[in-house]
Formats: C-alpha cells, sequence, structure tokens
C-alpha cells in the first residue's frame, strides 16, 4: 500500500514499485491508509506519509501496532520531518523503516525488499510456530498414553512397577 495525499507522488511511488513486480494499493489520506490494513485480503506492507490530511502517518502506524495479530504488517514511514523531535516521535510509533524525502527510486525499492524478506522470514516463523504447536499436542497425547511420571521421569512396567527413566528400552 502507498499512502500519499499528493497524487503526482503517489502515482510515481505506484509505477516505481509496479515496474518492481508488486501490486500496488493506494489511499490518499490517514482515514483511507487505516482503512485497507483492515480489510481481509490486506497487503502486508505499507508505504506511509507522515503528512497526510486527517490521520496522519504516524497516526496509523500507532493505529495498526495497537491492533495485535501475528503477522503485522510491514510499515515504511516517508517524510521530510527529520528533526530530532521528530525522528524520536517517529520510532517510538512503531515503523519498521523510514525513508527521507526527497527519495530515491533505487532506495525506495531496496527497502521494499528488504520489507518482503522480513515478511517471508515472519510467515516462515509462524508456521514453525504452529508446527511445535502441533507436535506438543502430540506430546501431550503421548503423556496421557504412556505410563511416564512427569515429574519424576520414570516409567511404569506391565507389572506396575516404576523403573528408572530410560530402563524401558533393556526390556
Amino acid at each position: 500500500m502507498i499512502a500519499e495525499e499528493d497524487p503526482t507522488s503517489r502515482t510515481l511511488w505506484s509505477a516505481v514499485l509496479r515496474k518492481s513486480g508488486h501490486e500496488v494499493v493506494e489511499a490518499s489520506d490517514g482515514a483511507e491508509a487505516w482503512d485497507v490494513p483492515q480489510a481481509p485480503d490486506a497487503p502486508r506492507l505499507a508505504v506511509l506519509d507522515w503528512m497526510m490530511p486527517g490521520l496522519d502517518g504516524v497516526g496509523v502506524v500507532r493505529n495498526v501496532r495497537a491492533d495485535q495479530t501475528d503477522q503485522p504488517p510491514y510499515l515504511i514511514m516517508l517524510t521530510t520531518r527529520n528533526e530530532s523531535g521528530d525522528i524520536i516521535e517517529r520510532l517510538q510509533a512503531g515503523p519498521d523503516d523510514y525513508l527521507a524525502k526527497p527519495w530515491d527510486p533505487g532506495e525506495l525499492r531496496a527497502r521494499i525488499e528488504v520489507g518482503c524478506g522480513m515478511l517471508h522470514l515472519q510467515d516462515r516463523l509462524v508456521e514453525k510456530i504452529r508446527e511445535l504447536r502441533e507436535a506438543l499436542d502430540q506430546v501431550g497425547a503421548l503423556e496421557g498414553i504412556l505410563p511416564i511420571c512427569s515429574h519424576c521421569k520414570k516409567i511404569r512396567d506391565d507389572r506396575n512397577y516404576w523403573l528408572p527413566g530410560g530402563r524401558l528400552r533393556s526390556l
């Protein structure tokens, strides 16, 4: 998603990203920029101009970050505001990256690629977490079947005697 109030800049950003093979959703103000991530098929990466009418880019970032999700979008803030206080405010809002205006198309593409890489890693991590949860569920089910003491790790044999852990193989 590209969120920029200036139609010329928004069109230029979109053209650069489309030329690089990305699908682009455009928003012309902060309210639209906030609505887009709420959709079920929302883009996972957004470039947000700081200064937009209504809700500014920092407000959009804060709202998105307040909406807890397992797969948060990657947010890049674009701004001319580079005073120390502005930088602190921007970083506290929680974007993943930022780009100063005037921006370079190559730098924008590079930062988008970094964001895409981070999202890919995030997706892999979410998948691994899902796999671990499934494995833990299976372990829990096995603990209910196998006669193993969860505290001392002793194993109960067929005669109802408790053996030290690991002795089951030697029987």
